[in-house]
């Protein structure tokens, strides 16, 4: 059996002391476009990307972050606010004029999301991040820039970032949802331990290991539907608003505008006034 590593306190304390400095920089930066645009960036974006600064903390250098070396349940909790929750809250709090613009292809977005979740699940990849802290390391921060870049052409922090048509999201977060069934489902109804490290873990809340895994596969599966339902009713709203349809269509009619037939100037001959004066 191979043993598993331990949380400790530097990881938490080099963590927390980062994700400090970005809250410092962000507010800072924020502060000084509220103060140039007369107070029209909203006070909830900042909020928005607190939190999600927040849920990075709680995942990566709180009791949880301990946690998910014991229990398959807590590992899966610290994926989903990684990949699947604090992504979007920290999109939504880029403001308007950001200080870099990214821009980034869907499909390379679903790509990296669900290729990140599928090989990090794989038994001996996960393993490895288990074994070491680097490679755990690696496996936090991957999952929350791909996480950033799934919900990138979701959110769309930039005007006009997205390249494909904005209906084609709706598909996009479906088709999102598919990786994520398949490994819960894969977790909820496997009647054998995936991950046998957690087999000489402690009894925590009263779960066997088998049960933990069953727990955490439908966690999976439940939250990640809930939430991907939430964006698509909500983007689907969106692009349904009477507001914003009326909008697009001028822009679309104004590009898609035939310039008006102005009939060549005929010059007009005067006339002589001499020969007025004769007649």
């Amino acid at each position: 059996m191979m043993p598993h590593i331990h949380y400790g306190a530097s990881e938490s304390f080099w963590v927390s002391g980062a994700l400090t400095l970005a809250t410092l920089i962000y507010l800072r930066g924020w502060l000084r476009l509220h103060k140039h645009e007369h107070g029209k960036i909203e006070g909830w974006r900042a909020g928005s990307f607190l939190f999600g600064l927040l849920l990075i903390w709680i995942a990566t250098a709180s009791t949880l972050a301990a946690l998910d070396h014991e229990m398959l349940t807590a590992h899966m909790v610290q994926h989903l606010l990684l990949m699947t929750i604090a992504p979007p809250l920290i999109l939504f709090g880029i403001p308007r004029k950001p200080l870099v613009s990214v821009l980034a292809h869907p499909a390379l977005c679903w790509l990296a999301a669900a290729g990140t979740l599928v090989v990090w699940h794989i038994p001996t990849v996960f393993m490895l991040g288990m074994r070491s802290q680097i490679w755990h390391g690696v496996e936090q921060a991957s999952f929350l820039a791909t996480g950033l870049l799934f919900w990138w052409p979701v959110i769309q922090p930039l005007p006009k970032s997205l390249k494909w048509p904005e209906s084609s999201i709706l598909l996009y977060l479906f088709l999102a949802t598919l990786p994520c069934d398949i490994l819960s489902g894969f977790l909820v109804f496997c009647d054998r331990v995936v991950y046998p490290v957690f087999l000489s873990s402690p009894r925590s809340f009263g779960l066997s290991t088998l049960e933990d895994q069953q727990f955490a596969g439908a966690l999976m599966w439940t939250c990640v539907t809930i939430v991907y339902l939430i964006a698509g009713a909500l983007f689907t709203i969106r692009l349904l608003s009477p507001h914003r349809s009326y909008g697009r269509t001028e822009d679309r009619l104004e590009e898609l505008a035939i310039p008006q037939f102005v009939p060549p100037s005929i010059p007009v001959q005067q006339p002589d006034r001499h020969s007025i004066g004769a007649v």
